[in-house]
């Protein structure tokens, strides 16, 4: 099989470049034809001012090019659009069609259900909310495949914009394997030596970063060592909760560089999921989860209907607890923190290149034969889909 990854979508997203290191690992011949123009910006809706016209007018500027670039690209069976592709796919996908190739979009995130729903950047009777839903429905109604990041995702745009079920497909976003290496279990904290608990990402309403602050306060006693990394749209909001809430244990250090994130998980006892409360919230399993998972580190987060598509009930080394609870998830930390327990090794396995790109390209192949024998009535539900069954089945058997 042969792909071409093509946009203007952004290197320095892990989920990007997952999705074509699984395809690689499945033997998938895959061709880059991209223009990054995002390049730097950890966080897209900080963006003001003459920054944001700059960005806006690279990222017009690449089409003529792309287009150029895509149509001298050697023969290929489909074209992958990466995240974030919503105008990728409305301008570039015609000339996908023009060669007549499957055309597939990783969607891996809702710009309506993220800006308005999650986010509450603006109301959902903007304007701009309505061309947001526009937009993104037209873009997933152009495409053969819209790829969501779990099965409770995939079913957000099978709702919300009709598209039905041979049509969609999920992938987990898994986590870079080389760069976060299964470690040693960490020693337990000395008598009267408090836990050492992590969080780090960006600071948004998903996060669930107040429910941290407000399990810290909780624990008067100073049992725990409370380390944030980060910094993001509720920045402000999370300084002025410290400001008001004086003489937490909470250290904050608003970045480290991607590379030596691993040294702070290494030097964590607990590390720490995602708490919002939001839908959104329980529909998708964070980056993070995947990269500490694959370390081992115990894990604390939300319990969540995506969150059980990854990890079965009553497994070692993770508590799983209501959103938006300060004081479960502080009895959680102190509990797994005093356990001994770890992750196991193997679970690994569950989101590694392998089998992210064993599902990838299965759900492509499938799109492909859809494409070259087109069926004559839709399939009515998830028994009856073949890609969706073996997943269902997974889960059983976890």
């Amino acid at each position: 099989m042969r792909v071409v990854y093509l946009g203007t979508y952004d290197h320095d997203k892990p989920r990007n470049r997952l999705m074509i290191a699984a395809l690689r690992a499945a033997g998938v011949e895959v061709r880059e034809c991209c223009v990054d123009v995002w390049a730097g910006v950890a966080d897209k809706s900080l963006i003001g001012g003459w920054a944001r016209v700059t960005r806006l007018l690279r990222w017009l500027a690449a089409y003529p090019l792309l287009i150029v670039r895509y149509l001298r690209c050697p023969p290929h069976d489909a074209v992958v659009f990466g995240y974030l592709g919503h105008l990728d796919v409305l301008i570039l996908g015609p000339f996908a069609r023009l060669r007549r190739v499957a055309v597939v979009w990783d969607v891996f995130l809702s710009l309506p259900d993220t800006v308005v729903g999650d986010r509450k950047m603006i109301s959902p009777r903007h304007p701009l909310a309505h061309l947001l839903r526009w937009g993104e429905g037209l873009a997933c109604r152009r495409v053969d495949l819209a790829l969501m990041d779990t099965r409770a995702q995939s079913r957000l745009l099978e709702d919300a914009y009709g598209l039905p079920l041979a049509r969609s497909g999920h992938v987990f976003v898994g986590a870079e394997l080389d760069r976060f290496p299964y470690l040693p279990p960490r020693p337990p904290p000395g008598p009267g030596q408090p836990l050492t608990v992590l969080f780090y990402g960006q600071f948004i309403a998903l996060h669930g970063i107040e429910t941290i602050l407000r399990a810290a306060a909780l624990d008067r006693e100073r049992r725990v060592a409370w380390r944030l990394i980060g910094s993001g749209q509720e920045a402000g909001k999370i300084q002025a909760m410290m400001e008001v809430t004086p003489g937490l244990a909470i250290h904050w250090q608003r970045w480290v560089d991607y590379e030596r994130l691993i040294e702070a998980v290494a030097a964590a006892d607990v590390c720490l999921g995602i708490f919002g409360g939001s839908d959104k919230a329980g529909r998708v399993i964070a980056n993070k989860v995947f990269q500490i998972a694959a370390t081992g580190r115990p894990l604390v987060t939300r319990q969540s209907p995506a969150i059980g598509e990854l990890f079965e009930p009553g497994l070692a080394g993770i508590r799983l607890i209501p959103p938006e609870d300060p004081a479960a998830l502080l009895q959680a930390v102190l509990e797994l923190g005093h356990s001994g327990e770890s992750l196991p090794q193997d679970l690994r396995e569950r989101f590694s290149p392998a089998a992210l790109g064993a599902r990838l390209s299965a759900l492509i192949a499938r799109t492909l034969a859809a494409k070259a024998d087109p069926p004559r009535q839709q399939r009515p539900d998830d028994e009856a889909h073949p890609i969706a069954e073996d997943g269902d089945k997974a889960q059983q058997k976890r």
